[in-house]
């Protein structure tokens, strides 16, 4: 029969234990986690952890929007590395890569102009929005030598700079425009009867995509800048609502609003 160790293991695909080469480990001891022996070891402010406490504990932390990883302990305020998360939490592939997209997603709720570098997974705040061109100052020093990466496709940077279109790396391309550009239609009422809308809009005041299903109303609220617009003629809702009537259905956005967080 297989036990629930294995079973966990298997799921990971790695072993849930510590490595005990790893001389950078200090550990502490062996305790019954969910049913089965987990390892715990130190963490870099001092308080111990288990595999999978540590990344329960992240995992919410993530959900809670932070932007940091913070030790749960009480009257401690320390903050570990995301290096160090991947470490102790023994963190799968795939755990990684919910991990990455989720603090790239949180960063961009918080702050428009900051997203995580692709070298060290460090936030990195952009210069100017009329430059793709980001360079990290962490990367950097780690290595020796000048690194940058491309805010849009996220990569190492290649070719000259500043621009503002793209990079030299392949299939390096605006998301956000090619989605607004080939989403499909959707049917909304109007004055003159049902036209075809597109089904995703950047909101007006933030740039974030929210898409419509044409069920319901036409007027919307930004989950991320709480703007209220409607998903027509992309005017706000009370200059929409002034009007007495829709406009109508405005074209297929081509660019993305910059959403000026001072303003706000």
């Amino acid at each position: 029969r297989t036990s629930p160790m294995q079973l966990e293991r298997k799921r990971r695909g790695a072993s849930l234990f510590y490595s005990i080469l790893d001389d950078l480990i200090k550990f502490v001891s062996i305790v019954l986690c969910e049913g089965f022996a987990s390892p715990r070891a130190r963490m870099s402010c001092g308080h111990v952890v288990t595999p999978m406490s540590l990344t329960k504990w992240c995992k919410h932390l993530m959900e809670k929007v932070r932007g940091q990883f913070v030790c749960g302990q009480s009257g401690c305020d320390a903050v570990w590395t995301y290096e160090e998360v991947c470490k102790m939490a023994l963190l799968t592939p795939e755990e990684r890569k919910y991990f990455e997209e989720t603090m790239a997603q949180n960063a961009a709720a918080r702050n428009p102009n900051s997203k995580f570098c692709p070298g060290c997974m460090s936030p990195v705040t952009r210069g100017s929005s009329l430059n793709l061109y980001v360079h990290c100052k962490v990367c950097s020093a780690k290595t020796g030598r000048t690194f940058a990466f491309c805010w849009q496709c996220l990569r190492e940077w290649k070719g000259k700079q500043p621009r503002s279109d793209r990079c030299e790396n392949d299939d390096c391309h605006n998301s956000a425009l090619k989605t607004l550009r080939e989403c499909p239609e959707i049917q909304i009422q109007t004055e003159d009867g049902a036209k075809g809308c597109p089904s995703v809009r950047a909101c007006p005041t933030c740039g974030s995509l929210i898409q419509h299903t044409g069920i319901g109303c036409e007027n919307v609220s930004c989950p991320r800048c709480h703007m209220e617009f409607c998903f027509s003629c992309l005017k706000s809702t009370n200059e929409c609502d002034a009007a007495m009537f829709c406009s109508g259905i405005a074209p297929r956005q081509k660019s993305i609003p910059v959403w000026h967080t001072e303003s706000y």
